[in-house]
């Protein structure tokens, strides 16, 4: 009897244990939720619009649309490149990139003898010019203030893939705060009051969306170690000595340049052309072949814009695995490698992400106010922050003021 009234007195602190360590680990939940939710919801909002931020260029631009019916036939690189040339003469031809999609245009990246970039929009099928567009458009505002939040980027990547480490323990914690988690993936939300319901959906959103915020955490941590500590080593380049040719000059011999890049890697499907530049003074034919989730960097021909000759073949699975990894991060981040239905998967979970940092904080604050007007459940809100929100309002506060510095820098209108 004595040895059984042992064991129980000694078994109580243990059980008097957990709930302490439950506390503990909400505690750590509700904060890395709480403190900086307004920038990670900025972010979270920002890059899930990202996602469709070219089809936003395309309806904001005419030049940028195409008629699906019209288009038939290979890509009229050369044609395209002859016409730009033509209409700018004195300007630089960086890139010719493929349309991303049906009902596209096919665009030039141009720099002007000022320095200042700009897009060319051109027929895919027949390469005529169907206008000019300012190089800072939705695609480039939005990815700009995603990334880095328009601070230059070796201070800018880091601060925002930093939050990752936030999104990462809120995802490793959920497991502890929310008992037996496996069985709410259908539980019924509770609508007897704002602040059940409310917690009912945050558990029942963050439940369908643990795969996609794990993916992002992940993703985002990457970007942190490759922008400070673990930077892949780059691939390897052709050593062409920079050519003096003109922009008229470079765009008659690309014909020339891609049928070899065709002819010595077949199976390539270009859809990226980067022009000589500086001290690169090779073509670069670039795109996608049978490594999967790469960027098109990763399968290139170079070729010598002088003889035509192919001097370079790069394949993505030739690359090593950190090399490997830092090409999947791109594709799996945002989701594009599966075209438009990929996006749209991203693009809806984005959303539930952004509101599950919205809603953790208003759990916070219907708990702690008595009140139930939004007025007074945001002011407890507001004061949960504590001193973060000030930093946090500054990066958001940082990426606005810095727009007007992006056009200028740009040449925008």
């Amino acid at each position: 009897m004595v040895s059984v009234e042992r064991a129980q007195t000694a078994a109580a602190p243990r059980r008097a244990a957990k709930p302490k360590a439950s506390r503990l680990w909400w505690s750590v939940h509700q904060w890395v939720g709480l403190k900086l939710s307004i920038l990670l919801a900025f972010v979270f909002l920002t890059g899930t619009i990202a996602v469709f931020s070219h089809e936003i260029d395309w309806a904001l631009r005419p030049a940028l649309r195409v008629d699906p019916a019209t288009v038939h036939g290979p890509l009229a690189w050369s044609a395209a490149a002859r016409n730009v040339a033509a209409l700018r003469p004195k300007a630089r031809i960086l890139l010719l990139d493929a349309p991303i999609d049906r009902g596209f245009a096919l665009t030039a990246t141009i720099q002007n003898p000022d320095g200042v970039r700009a897009f060319v929009y051109l027929h895919p099928s027949t390469g005529a010019v169907q206008g000019e567009g300012s190089w800072v458009g939705a695609q480039r505002i939005l990815r700009n203030m995603h990334r880095h939040l328009n601070l230059p980027t070796p201070i800018g990547v880091p601060i925002v893939s930093a939050l990752s480490i936030l999104l990462l323990i809120s995802v490793g914690t959920s497991f502890v705060v929310y008992k037996k988690w496996w069985r709410g993936f259908f539980k019924p939300v509770r609508w007897r009051d704002a602040r059940t319901a409310m917690g009912d959906l945050h558990r029942l959103v963050g439940l369908w969306s643990l795969w996609f915020v794990a993916l992002i955490g992940a993703t985002g941590l990457w970007y942190l170690a490759e922008s400070t500590v673990a930077k892949a080593p780059p691939s390897p380049r052709a050593k062409v000595a920079a050519v003096k040719l003109d922009t008229r000059k470079l765009a008659d011999r690309l014909e020339t340049n891609l049928s070899a890049a065709q002819a010595a890697y077949p199976g390539l499907r270009i859809q990226r052309i980067a022009f000589p530049a500086g001290k690169v003074g090779a073509f670069q034919f670039a795109g996608q072949y049978k490594a999967v989730l790469v960027r098109e960097r990763a399968n290139v021909a170079w070729t010598n814009p002088a003889t035509g000759a192919v001097v370079l073949l790069t394949d993505g699975r030739d690359l090593n695995a950190h090399q490997r990894i830092s090409e999947m991060a791109d594709p799996l981040h945002f989701g594009t490698f599966g075209g438009v239905w990929t996006k749209l998967i991203w693009f809806a979970f984005g959303l539930a992400l952004t509101a599950l940092a919205v809603s953790g904080v208003a759990i916070y604050a219907l708990r702690l106010s008595r009140e139930q007007r939004a007025s007074a459940v945001w002011a407890s809100a507001w004061r949960g922050m504590g001193a973060w929100r000030w930093p946090a309002l500054a990066g958001i506060g940082v990426a606005l003021a810095l727009l007007p510095a992006l056009f200028l820098a740009a040449g925008g209108d």
